[in-house]
């Protein structure tokens, strides 16, 4: 497939690496020409380019541009009616995409993650796509959701990874206050945590609630520090951020939700 990029920031970068092995013919938008040209460098089949040799040469076009600088930018180039977009742009529609893009079909919002460079990342996709499930699925989880309100839940609660990797770090930090080996805490919480959660079929349902279950022993440690965070009102607190977040995601900048 041939498969160009305009704008090359840090996600569209990590898509790159991750698909690039797929077997694709990629084209890179020279904009950031830093990393066009570092990607050009590792990679046989990827070329760089200005933004229209780019859409001249691309048959699926992804979108990494930052939303207020797409009118412009877009604006300025000329697609065909026979190119697929993808845009990577979550504050904008895709009927807006589509109006930028005519007469190329916009097919859906991506939200690819910077674990997408690996592989095993998964990718939010509004609506469900065929076509991104073949671009961006080889090595990958892709989220098929069926409304744009949809994405912004889904784009408010994928923020738990920063508190969730906060907790964990005090939690090293806390053991390695006592034990002197702040490797060794890592190493375990990592392995702990994730191990856990990913001990299951990722497309097995119930698995955290099963977790819970199983890690709620009367008495257990577990238990008592889940309970003592949620007496402090952690989880009141998580509940009213995600209600901001979401109400942020769907325009509504005083984070009042409907």
């Amino acid at each position: 497939m041939k498969i160009g990029f305009i704008g090359t920031g840090t996600i569209a970068a990590a898509v790159i690496e991750g698909i690039v092995a797929d077997g694709h013919a990629i084209w890179v938008s020279e904009r950031s020409q830093d990393v066009s040209a570092r990607l050009a460098a590792r990679f046989d089949n990827l070329r760089a380019a200005g933004n229209q040799g780019v859409v001249d040469a691309a048959e699926v076009i992804c979108l990494g541009l930052m939303a207020d600088a797409a009118a412009e930018v877009l604006g300025a180039l000329n697609f065909r009616a026979d190119q697929v977009v993808f845009s990577f742009m979550a504050g904008v529609s895709l009927a807006d995409v589509q109006a930028m893009v005519a007469p190329a079909r916009a097919e859906a919002i991506v939200i690819p993650f910077p674990a997408i460079a690996r592989g095993g990342s998964p990718v939010l996709c509004c609506p469900r796509s065929d076509l991104a499930e073949a671009v961006f699925g080889a090595g990958n989880q892709v989220i098929a959701l069926t409304s744009e309100d949809d994405l912004a839940a889904y784009m408010a609660v994928q923020a738990l990874l920063s508190p969730v990797v906060k907790l964990l770090a005090e939690g090293a930090a806390w053991a390695a206050e006592r034990t002197g080996d702040a490797a060794g805490a890592e190493r375990f919480l990592r392995l702990l945590v994730g191990g856990g959660l990913l001990a299951e079929p990722i497309d097995q349902d119930g698995v955290l609630a099963a977790m819970l279950d199983a890690l709620n022993t009367p008495g257990g440690l577990n238990a008592e520090l889940r309970e003592h965070l949620g007496a402090a009102g952690t989880y009141d607190a998580l509940r009213a951020g995600l209600d901001r977040l979401e109400a942020r995601t769907k325009g509504d900048e005083t984070g009042e939700t409907t």
